[in-house]
């Protein structure tokens, strides 16, 4: 029976807290470094630098055949990047995807999918090569440019950064989310950033020279997306972004009117801002338009095929398309702002948020660096030629006695080295030579060699030896790449352009409504509907059982409509937004966040400008302006605070010549005062309307002093009576005042 192992010895006694906190540091800093952060150098996250890699050793140039992106991805993932292959499928789409970056390092073949969300095909069925903005970046693999690294399983290496032809960080952009940082780089035209980077070299040359952002901003204007779009930014905005690294840019979409003759016309979108789904934009145009929310557009199609085409149609010929516009940039993505943050992994690699000419200057670094290794190992390999060419040369001066040695001497090799003081490799060289190259032509090429390769030799030697011809050689190089990707050539010609937002008043949502004339019901239980038009008073309307009409009133559409609830709130309600008038409607509670308590007290149109007054059941009360008493949320304004067990009860409209407040007790006392002793108050309990010793109020309204007080004699009648001698109720506000005149209604209430 064999022994169980004895693990107490590898006991380690560690603080939780310590633990968590060293392997969540260490989870953190692999997220950063290793998945979401790009490298400053050359613009890539590992899963895409190992991608390219990958396909480069695959022999998959853009002038070789395509080959199967499964195979490709099973590479990757088999000798680089121990991830799911789904992930690396969807980083390689990306790569592919022209509307996704600015320079394609993918040359995808098959479907990969669309700008309206759509995904790619399989990985088995879609085939791709790289591209030869791919190809530049990694220009130098071969030549010792970069430093490489053992892969997970330590049966392969890998470059650990690409030599980089251009600053791919910026050309392309990036996006990541790491742990407790994140990142979001727009993409920007190679053209431009090469221009930059020459200014940063002469002022390097020149040190007497100075080079800030905002010069280097005549070069790089801003982003060049490449779903093209306008930038509505101004340039201190842009300015200040690319100074501290972090900010954002207003991108709108790309648009033209289409005459159609007689005045009619329809506006086109070519271009849509960057990273927004073509199809989920469309979807929200129509919703707009199926909630009557803009009005002033009638139809929205898609006639899509390679390029953007995106039609509007106006409501009539009417309609003035830049407010058109700009109310569609305000409501949809057709405008949206992309966040600009520069976090980067640095060449010491640390994460770190650069500006744009800092951004520069580390490529230029490593762009030295790169020159530097790929020149050592270029002079190495003439070294080595040189070396096997002298040997050559020895060999045809002598060439005599170099045959006797190889026929005679037991060990040729050694004999050579010490009769001609040759090296070991020149020795060898010598003794593998055909006998064909023993031809005097041949001896006459080695010599043009060997001087060819001496004057290269001392090219390069005086390139290491001076920093100013060094930063010669990068500028040559910049400037041949951007041959290849200049605004001359169809990939570089910048697709964003640069304008001011127009100072146009966008009309509110309010004013796109409609206008159509509706009457609003509402029932003692609270059920709500807007039947369409204006109906008569004596038009009987059905309610539930056990219901009956408690409001009735004249509105619009476009009105907005006032409740005022028992708690002291007021809700506002869209008119366009009641239900219909076919069946009894629906509870008023179902559209605002009313408590269970409370009751309506009041429910009549918005009119814009004017003044109500308000009062509760302990006989208090103010005036208040109704537009700011209107209230943006469900849940209400609260506009009058009520003490104890009171409520809320009146809200009246206070009509041009209404100058006096008629108000009546449960004690049944009638007290008539001046309208302009209530004070006006934005909030609050308001003042004292009447003095009572015991009870409240029972009802209250607004006249005309001139016109008398009326009021409905009660029952099925349908009389009214107008008292015109007020004078013996004629009081100051806050008084007890008198019996109300005789035959005045038993239920205390004017109406």
């Amino acid at each position: 029976m064999t022994e169980k192992p004895d693990f107490s010895e590898k006991i380690i006694d560690e603080s939780f807290s310590d633990a968590l906190s060293e392997r969540y540091l260490a989870y953190a800093l692999s997220t950063i470094m290793s998945r979401s952060l790009p490298d400053v150098r050359d613009g890539l996250k590992p899963v895409h630098r190992r991608l390219l890699y990958a396909m480069r050793l695959l022999k998959l140039d853009p002038k070789t055949g395509y080959k199967k992106c499964a195979r490709v991805v099973g590479d990757v993932i088999g000798k680089y990047h121990p991830h799911g292959d789904q992930s690396v499928y969807d980083a390689m789409v990306r790569l592919a995807q022209h509307f996704s970056v600015r320079y394609t390092m993918v040359d995808g073949q098959g479907n990969f999918g669309n700008i309206d969300g759509d995904n790619a095909a399989a990985m088995r069925y879609t085939e791709a090569r790289l591209t030869a903005a791919a190809t530049a970046l990694m220009d130098g693999l071969d030549e010792d440019a970069v430093d490489f690294q053992e892969t997970y399983d330590g049966e392969d290496s890998e470059p650990l950064v690409f030599p980089g032809a251009f600053p791919n960080l910026l050309a392309n952009g990036a996006t990541g989310i790491a742990v407790g940082m994140a990142t979001s780089i727009p993409p920007h035209n190679v053209g431009e950033l090469i221009d930059g980077l020459q200014l940063l070299i002469d002022v390097r040359r020149d040190p007497s020279k100075n080079c800030s952002n905002k010069m280097l901003m005549r070069r790089i204007p801003g982003p060049d997306f490449p779903t093209g779009g306008i930038i509505v930014e101004n340039e201190e905005t842009i300015l200040k972004a690319y100074e501290t690294g972090k900010g954002s840019m207003r991108v709108r979409a790309r648009w033209e009117i289409e005459d159609l003759g007689r005045a009619q016309y329809n506006i086109v979108i070519t271009e849509i801002p960057y990273m927004v789904q073509k199809s989920k934009l469309i979807e929200k145009i129509a919703e707009l338009i199926n909630d009557k929310k803009l009005p002033i557009l009638a139809d929205v199609r898609d006639e899509s095929s390679d390029d953007i085409r995106i039609v509007l149609e106006p409501k009539n010929r009417n309609v003035e398309s830049k407010v058109l516009m700009e109310s569609l940039f305000k409501m949809t993505d057709l405008e949206n702002r992309f966040s600009l943050n520069m976090n980067v992994v640095t060449r010491d690699h640390t994460p770190q948020v650069l500006s744009l000419k800092d951004t520069l200057e580390h490529f230029l670094d490593h762009q030295v660096d790169v020159l530097i290794r790929r020149t050592n190992h270029r002079l190495d390999k003439i070294n080595r030629r040189l070396e096997l060419l002298e040997g050559y040369l020895i060999a045809y001066l002598n060439l005599d006695e170099v045959i006797r040695i190889i026929r005679e001497e037991d060990d040729a090799k050694l004999s050579l080295m010490q009769t001609f003081n040759l090296t070991d490799n020149q020795a060898e060289a010598i003794l593998n030579m055909r006998l064909r190259a023993l031809r005097k032509l041949e001896e006459i090429e080695i010599q043009n060699e060997h001087n060819k390769l001496s004057e290269e030799k001392g090219g390069l030697e005086a390139l290491l030896a001076s920093t100013d011809l060094q930063w010669i050689a990068i500028g040559d190089n910049l400037a041949k790449t951007k041959e290849i990707f200049g605004p001359e050539t169809e990939v570089g010609k910048r697709r964003t352009s640069f304008a001011e937002a127009p100072t146009i008043e966008v009309m509110p949502i309010e004013a796109m409504i409609e206008k159509e004339p509706i009457t609003v019901v509402c029932s003692k239980r609270g059920w709500v509907r807007a039947i369409k038009g204006h109906t008569k008073a004596e038009e009987v309307l059905k309610y539930k059982d056990g219901d009956e009409e408690r409001f009735r009133f004249h509105a619009y559409t476009t009105d907005k409509i006032f409740m005022f609830a028992s708690s002291g709130k007021m809700f506002t309600l869209g008119g366009d937004k009641l239900p219909g008038g076919r069946g009894h409607g629906e509870p008023i509670r179902l559209m605002v966040d009313m408590d269970a308590s409370d009751e309506i007290a009041a429910l009549f149109p918005h009119v814009s400008g004017a003044k109500m007054f308000v009062a509760s059941s302990i006989g208090k009360g103010f005036i208040t302006d109704m537009d700011a008493a209107i209230a943006m949320k469900k849940g209400g304004k609260q506009l009058m605070n009520l003490p104890g067990e009171a409520v809320a009860t009146h809200c009246h409209l206070i009509e041009a010549g209404h100058d006096s407040v008629a108000i009546i007790g449960e004690n049944r006392k009638l007290l008539v005062f001046g309208l302009d002793e209530v004070s006006e108050l934005g909030r609050g309990q308001g003042v004292a309307l009447q003095k009572y010793k015991q009870g409240g109020m029972s009802d209250i309204m607004l006249f005309k002093y001139e016109d008398g007080l009326t009021w409905e004699m009660g029952g099925d009648s349908g009389r009214m009576r107008t008292e015109t001698d007020l004078a013996p109720w004629k009081g100051r506000r806050a008084t007890q005042g008198r019996l109300p005149p005789m035959g005045f209604p038993r239920n205390n209430k004017f109406s």
